[in-house]
């Protein structure tokens, strides 16, 4: 089946590439019109005050830069893909918001260390749990900052399309029948890498969204005081 791993990798590079103009109208279409409402989400985990800085990975088409900008945040996007770079700042151009974005790979951050009072990151793929984007998105995080990631979306209704959309997410990798299991195999390993994660949900329509919160460990020592 190697081949067909390598079919929906290249399926996936070309929507955040050569068909990114495609991105916005798939994205609706697979969640049932509940998109925008799964990206919001994890925006009241960030544990952030107005005017801190937050540090987007994968921005793509740019649609949470806006809400963050839009709640009183200062933003830096980051992503690997120049076509999304130039959707996004279309997009913040159009509603007259500062396109503050950077390229790059999330395994190497071209920020200071503590910079960021947190890290968001929605529908992100697999780079996102990789040990070098971890250990970076630590590194940039202000002590007890979080990193906030939006891996999926879980429908509770919809029908024969709920259905369908179901099967196409499990065929391309999208779903994990571990559940429990995996959720424990992803605390464990962030752990290791300086983080405590909590997982949430949040009601969207027809669905819910999955919410990771990871809290940058504090190792400050108190000895002596």
């Amino acid at each position: 089946m190697r081949w067909w791993w390598n079919l929906v990798r290249f399926g996936f590079r070309l929507l955040y590439n050569e068909l990114a103009f495609t991105y916005d109208t798939v994205s609706k279409v697979v969640s049932l019109g509940a998109w925008r409402c799964w990206q919001r989400s994890g925006i009241k985990y960030l544990n952030a005050q107005r005017s801190d800085l937050i540090l987007e990975l994968a921005h793509g088409t740019g649609d949470l830069q806006i809400d963050l900008k839009a709640a009183g945040y200062r933003t830096v996007g980051y992503d690997l893909s120049p076509a999304m770079g130039k959707i996004a700042r279309r997009k913040l151009a159009k509603n007259r918001l500062s396109a503050d974005l950077v390229r790059g790979m999330a395994q190497r951050l071209p920020f200071s260390t503590a910079s960021f009072k947190a890290v968001i990151s929605t529908f992100p793929t697999d780079f996102i749990f990789a040990g070098d984007t971890l250990q970076e998105a630590h590194r940039v995080l202000l002590p007890g900052g979080v990193f906030v990631i939006v891996p999926n979306g879980v429908f509770t209704s919809g029908g024969l399309a709920r259905r369908f959309l179901e099967w196409l997410y499990r065929v391309t990798g999208q779903r994990d029948d571990a559940g429990t299991i995996m959720q424990q195999q992803i605390v464990a390993f962030f752990a290791t890498h300086g983080f405590d994660v909590t997982f949430h949900q949040e009601a969207c329509p027809r669905s819910l969204a999955t919410v990771l919160v990871a809290r940058k460990k504090d190792y400050t020592s108190t000895a002596g005081v």
